[in-house]
């Protein structure tokens, strides 16, 4: 015993190093690694695994389900799903309710206030009518006078019926019907061939609201159509629909429709009419029966077969109207009078102010005129404009007292809706000498004053004639005659080029003239209108006019007048004496110069042609006792013809057109002095301080009908001097200012 105390109490003394750290380190069995073939039992891995106190605890094992528990536990979760996806159902049909009736709010708040809402006015048309009453175009609206349901043939009504809203009487306003089968209809045909607005939408669409297709004006369109039903009965609705809807090509209502397409009034349409009448609605634009009437004709056939489908006519009507169209469709016209429309909105502001009800025009157009100068431009034109490179024309015609009876202001208004007739400007060449002429013959010089054509040098400016030929010694009557420019020009100089200008804005020209001496050439822009209605002057004894469209505008109904044109005042412009003298040298230009093509058998005619700088503008104004009409041919953007000169194609153009004028009218006389215009001048020219010598030689040979002239191969010699003769320009100007000053030399 004593020794197990002293051993156990025996000293241990502190060892160091790694002998020491590795002394007390000892394996057990569980350090070992097994080896492949041992298999430890599980007893001995459970145990081991609960002396780890790191490793997590086993799984719990799971109980044996029956198969029948595991039935009513899928049942139960199916049953889940089911009511879960009915709460998110509810709960999102809820939010789109909500949705909706949030948009129905907001697209009400759009519009203006129910109570307030009354169906609109028709808005204000303008009927053009001619100065026999016939009816030559619409502005604004066409819409026709309001037509009662009751004065209608009753298949009117049941063919929009029958076409548009099947239901129309047995809906409120929305046809839930009508929708669902057109977008069954819809899904079908893979697209939109139905549509499911009732009559009483699309009115309450024409009436309030725009043709824009989106979600807020349907919504819109809805609540009207509800408003609508509430406040009129249906054939209250069914006449206001019948009235406002669009028919294209400018109308509304079926009374407008009626009068643009048949010619007759909608109290009197056939049932093939009133079919085509109502598929016309569907697409106006595109099934215009003057603009396609296969297409409009198609349509017919598809409404008489909806009419006998709703028993509204019986089969055999149908197929009579299908098989046997009783209907007329007046053709459209190539719309020239357009132009005179368009002129006449232009004016309307000065002569009524602001239109806020439908009116009637009346004025002195003349349509069968109108009908006869459109053709003279468009067939003249067909013919040879590839020839002559002209694309363009314009022609006005008026009375001696500046009633416009006829204007073309293009070859095409559909094409081109600018006016060359009133808007348009170019050089008249030529045609503007006459001014040039009567300023002279104001000054002293008498119709047979001698002027020498010859070549002329103006600080570098040469102008020459049309051959590039001279004459010598000529007539200021051989001179207007051939056109000789070299005459015109000294004759612009000698008067003064202010002193022309001022002539020609004294007869009716308005445009801006430059007072230089081209001005005689016609080298400053004018219009054909004003151009025109100075030339009326030497027509009508040498009063001014004011070139005139509109005689009186009234309402449609006729009970009250806004505006009458009041005759001129009286302004004589030309003293009488001249006017003799200016016809007599126009009447030559016809006989026997520029425009001897231009011959109406019977009456008495003077004009003159012109024809600008490389052949940009081809002009010929002419005149009767009875007519002024002006001719002009060229192109929009300046460009040159092929050498188309005054003399050719706006003389053919001019005689075509009034010799189809003059045709029953009796033969009246140009103006001239009393005892006929050859005593006249024979006593006015005994009578001038400086009288005129006719030439010694022949008078120049006559202009060839292309305008052009062939003198004769030798200059004319000049006259011998006269003691009272006026002296030449070969004398000079101051020769000439002497003369004029001191009374010869």
């Amino acid at each position: 015993m004593a020794w197990g105390r002293k051993k156990s109490g025996a000293r241990k003394e502190p060892r160091f190093g790694l002998a020491a750290a590795m002394a007390d380190l000892r394996l057990d069995p569980k350090d070992r690694i097994p080896s492949a073939e041992e298999k430890p039992k599980k007893s001995a891995k459970r145990k081991a695994d609960s002396d780890d106190d790191d490793a997590p605890p086993p799984p719990e094992r799971k109980p044996r389900v029956s198969k029948s528990g595991a039935k009513r536990r899928a049942k139960s979760g199916r049953r889940f799903r089911l009511g879960r996806l009915f709460y998110w159902g509810a709960v999102l049909s809820l939010w789109a309710v909500i949705m909706v009736v949030g948009l129905v709010i907001y697209a009400g708040a759009q519009l203006p206030a129910i109570q307030s809402l009354e169906i609109p006015k028709r808005p204000p048309t303008i009927q053009i009518v001619g100065f026999d009453g016939a009816v030559l175009a619409t502005r604004g609206e066409m819409a026709g006078s309001n037509v009662a349901l009751k004065d209608l043939p009753p298949y009117l009504p049941k063919a929009f019926i029958a076409i548009e809203d099947r239901r129309f009487y047995s809906h409120y306003g929305v046809d839930p019907v009508g929708i669902a089968r057109a977008a069954v209809a819809n899904v079908l045909h893979r697209g939109v061939s139905q549509g499911g607005s009732t009559l009483t939408q699309q009115l309450a669409k024409n009436l309030f609201l725009t043709q824009e297709r989106t979600f807020k004006r349907k919504l819109q369109e809805v609540e009207l159509a509800l408003w609508l039903e509430r406040k009129h009965s249906k054939n209250e609705i069914l006449e206001l629909y019948l009235n406002r809807v669009y028919f294209g090509s400018g109308a509304y209502g079926v009374e407008a429709a009626a009068q643009k397409y048949f010619g007759k009034s909608a109290r009197s349409v056939t049932l093939a009419e009133a079919a085509m009448l109502a598929g016309l609605v569907k697409s106006p634009s595109r099934l215009a029966p003057n603009r396609n009437p296969e297409g409009a004709e198609q349509r017919a056939q598809i409404v008489l077969a909806a009419m006998a489908d709703a028993k509204f006519i019986t089969d055999a009507q149908a197929q009579a109207s299908i098989g046997h169209p009783s209907y007329h469709v007046k053709p459209a016209g190539a719309g020239t009078v357009n132009y005179v429309a368009d002129w006449i909105g232009e004016v309307l502001d000065d002569l009524v102010g602001q239109i806020d009800q439908s009116i009637v025009v009346e004025t002195t157009i003349d349509p069968k005129l109108q009908s006869v100068a459109e053709a003279a431009i468009i067939d003249e034109l067909a013919a040879k404009s590839v020839k002559f490179s002209v694309t363009q024309g314009a022609l006005v015609a008026m009375t001696p007292d500046g009633a416009v009876r006829a204007m073309v202001g293009g070859r095409n208004y559909a094409d081109s809706q600018f006016n060359r007739a009133v808007t348009a400007k170019r050089q008249p060449g030529s045609a503007f000498k006459p001014f040039v002429y009567l300023t002279a013959l104001e000054a002293g010089l008498t119709p047979d004053t001698i002027r020498q054509d010859a070549p002329l040098d103006l600080k570098g400016w040469r102008p020459e004639n049309y051959t590039h030929e001279y004459f010598g010694a000529v007539t200021l009557t051989q001179a207007l005659a051939m056109s000789l420019n070299t005459v015109a020009v000294r004759l612009g100089i000698e008067v003064g080029p202010k002193n022309v200008v001022r002539t020609a804005h004294r007869l009716g020209i308005s445009s801006k003239l430059e007072a230089n001496p081209s001005i005689a050439l016609g080298t400053s822009e004018v219009s054909v209108t004003e151009l025109v209605g100075a030339y009326a002057a030497f027509a009508n004894g040498g009063q001014s006019v004011s070139p005139h469209v509109v005689t009186r505008i009234r309402t449609v109904e006729g009970n009250k007048t806004l505006y009458t044109r009041q005759a001129d005042p009286a302004n004589q412009v030309i003293d009488p004496r001249y006017v003799a003298m200016m016809n007599a040298m126009m009447r030559e230009t016809i006989a026997t110069g520029t425009a001897r093509k231009a011959d109406i058998p019977g009456w008495t005619a003077a004009g003159k042609t012109g024809t600008s700088q490389d052949f940009r503008d081809a002009w010929f104004v002419g005149y009767t006792a009875n007519l002024v009409t002006g001719v002009w041919l060229g192109n929009d953007d300046n460009s040159p013809t092929r050498k188309a000169t005054g003399g050719g194609l706006p003389v053919e153009v001019w005689t075509r057109f009034m010799r189809a004028a003059h045709q029953g009218v009796p033969v009246a006389a140009l103006p001239k002095s009393r005892g006929g215009v050859g005593g006249f001048l024979s006593n006015l020219f005994q009578n001038t301080a400086q009288s005129s010598v006719a030439p010694t030689q022949a008078p120049p040979r006559p202009v060839p009908s292309d305008g052009g002239y062939r003198p004769p191969p030798t200059r004319a010699s000049s006259p011998p001097p006269q003691p009272n003769a006026r002296p030449e320009p070969a004398a000079g100007l101051d020769g000439w200012l002497v003369d004029r000053l001191f009374g010869g030399r």
